[in-house]
């Protein structure tokens, strides 16, 4: 049966994760290439007498390392049962919807993790983990000075005070007063 299968993902640095077919199809990305694969979980499977060795299904990530990919997993584990609406059935109130602590604690990591883990996500597919790991970035950004969101990001200052300050006229109309 397809739901014996063992998914094994394989990230780039060749390490590889053991995972259960509802965890590894947290991502689209491997759900598709599953469905492609295999039978949908609970039909039957022509070929039941298969040897082990047919029972392995290995995926390749090769643009997820294997510290991301650990909390990639550790992501879709938790959320295994849940089920999140298809895109196009998303509404706005989702985007502007708090940051669930769950997610929060978990994406409380150093900056260059986020951002691989926010990569990762996009690559793998993974929407909900992808918006969560985007409103953590946002959180960052909201109510800083522009200068306070170069700190934060170690982002250079390449313009002059005189192209500033054209730049802050310019924009005058999207300053809260």
């Amino acid at each position: 049966m397809a739901a014996d299968k063992t998914i094994v993902i394989i990230t780039s640095d060749n390490d590889r994760f053991t995972v259960e077919r509802k965890v590894a199809e947290k991502s689209l990305v491997i759900k598709n290439m599953l469905k492609n694969l295999l039978p949908v979980e609970g039909e039957d499977d022509s070929d039941s007498d298969e040897d082990d060795s047919n029972n392995i299904i290995e995926v390749p990530t090769q643009n997820v390392r294997s510290a991301v990919m650990k909390n990639i997993l550790e992501w879709c584990e938790h959320y295994k049962d849940t089920d999140f609406p298809e895109e196009d059935q998303e509404d706005d109130s989702k985007k502007s919807a708090p940051i669930d602590p769950w997610d929060k604690s978990f994406l409380n990591v150093d900056q260059e993790m986020l951002y691989e883990i926010i990569l990762a996500a996009n690559y793998l597919n993974i929407k909900p983990l992808l918006n969560a790991g985007c409103k953590i970035v946002a959180e960052m950004i909201r109510g800083k000075s522009p200068e306070d969101i170069r700190k934060t990001f170690n982002i250079v200052n390449d313009f002059t005070p005189e192209e500033e300050a054209a730049i802050r006229r310019e924009n005058e109309w999207a300053e809260d007063r």
